[in-house]
């Protein structure tokens, strides 16, 4: 039911990495673009492309994902980084799994050839993985970059985080619900634009994962 689907795009900064992004949503399903405070032309890349903009100010990844998650109005709400790193194609296969039965659908992601994936990045998502696999029961590998999930049951798990440590809130807020979580396969490439605001620097990634640490331990 791709009418019932809105893909929520954090942004920070994108407007090199957008166009690409929004061509490739899949079709019948609603982009909204969150403009986390970007200084670029986000937001007009974004509505020149079809795509709604909500201007959330309130600073971090989980402000805006939050903001995205409150503005839209369909049932299905999607999750994707707007970097240009993740196929929006990979989408539907994650949708078809909530519809048949998932509470939470995530993707793990699969680097293609030659991907240059920073080696802090790639430690901490084995770290926190294995945490929430050992602690909370969780068959994941990876810390739901990509995600598809009901909206009302999303808003009624009350993540609070409202940096980084969001996605992996969600996923210790869903094992304590009893949902079900599935992981998928997607694909994982390199960013088609701009500069990422984690793993483009040392300072972004350790301030990444002391968010994490302090949502998982």
């Amino acid at each position: 039911m791709p009418d019932a689907v809105t893909v929520v795009l954090p942004c920070l900064n994108e407007e090199e990495s957008l166009p690409g992004v929004l061509a490739g949503i899949p079709a019948g399903y609603r982009a909204l673009v969150v403009d986390n405070n970007s200084t670029d032309d986000t937001a007009g890349v974004a509505r020149r492309h079809g795509a709604q903009v909500v201007a959330e100010p309130r600073a971090g990844y989980g402000s805006a994902v939050h903001a995205g998650v409150v503005a839209a109005i369909t049932p299905i709400v999607a999750v994707i980084d707007a970097d240009g790193s993740m196929d929006p194609g990979d989408l539907p296969r994650l949708v078809a799994a909530l519809e048949q039965g998932a509470d939470l659908v995530i993707g793990r992601r699969r680097p293609v050839a030659g991907l240059h994936w920073p080696w802090v990045a790639r430690v901490g998502t084995v770290v926190m993985s294995w945490r929430l696999r050992t602690r909370h029961g969780l068959p994941v590998h990876d810390i739901a970059p990509m995600r598809v999930a009901r909206r009302e049951a999303l808003l009624n798990l009350g993540v609070v985080d409202r940096r980084s440590g969001y996605p992996l809130e969600l996923l210790v807020r869903a094992a304590a619900a009893g949902w079900r979580v599935v992981e998928l396969d997607v694909s994982y490439g390199p960013r088609t634009g701009g500069k990422s605001k984690v793993s483009g620097s040392l300072r972004g990634s350790i301030t990444a994962i002391l968010d994490f640490w302090k949502v998982i331990s």
